[in-house]
């Protein structure tokens, strides 16, 4: 897993007033609970853009006071009209003991069946997973390439090794649709077929 180095100061005021002053100054108030005591601090905004604004799962490492911490991004809040961000809660990361968090989804490859004008139907980009740690994934992978129209691939039909997805097992992830400029590519496997059989033939009618 990636991780991200963010420096933090504990606050000592934990307030609306003293937040909205922080806001003012540019920094972010946030938390680390999960552990033995919840952590307050602040950082820099600018500190945040590495974990916030990615599609990966990334590991935060924060120093507070000389004291350091290992966490995940749990929840980020943003203001409603100006969009800078308010506060940042972190859950931390105890070795062996599982967290629940979610992941990103990565499509491997281009499907046969886009190639012949289907129409690819991407409903569930992020899944839910628990794992320990040192298990927990960055994306979660899955080749499409051959998937042709009117193929689907379901949380079950994922491969999950070391953590656990949380999603009903019948969700749909990813689907080839048809489309109006959509090719028939059925032919296409029964074209193989056809040409597998036509070789068993001639090969029994050569013995």
């Amino acid at each position: 897993m990636k991780e991200v180095a963010i420096t933090g100061t504990l606050r000592e005021d934990k307030g609306t007033s003293a937040s909205n002053v922080l806001r003012n100054q540019g920094m972010v108030p946030c938390v680390i609970y999960g552990g033995e005591e919840n952590v307050h601090f602040y950082a820099d905004e600018r500190v945040f853009k590495d974990l916030i604004y990615s599609a990966e799962v990334h590991k935060a490492v924060i120093d507070v006071n000389g004291n350091k911490y290992e966490a995940i991004l749990k929840e980020a809040q943003f203001h409603p009209v100006k969009d800078n961000l308010l506060h940042v809660d972190f859950l931390e990361l105890v070795p062996g003991k599982p967290v629940t968090t979610v992941a990103p989804v990565k499509l491997i490859g281009n499907a046969i069946g886009v190639r012949n004008g289907g129409k690819l139907s991407f409903p569930l980009r992020r899944l839910k997973v628990k794992a320990t740690p040192e298990n927990l994934p960055d994306a979660i992978e899955i080749d499409i390439e051959k998937m042709r129209i009117g193929h689907k691939k379901s949380v079950a039909d994922v491969t999950s090794e070391g953590f656990e997805i949380l999603n009903n097992s019948d969700a749909i992830i990813v689907a080839v649709k048809t489309s109006r400029n959509a090719v028939d590519d059925s032919e296409d496997e029964d074209e193989e077929g056809a040409e597998g059989e036509g070789e068993e033939a001639t090969a029994e009618a050569a013995e």
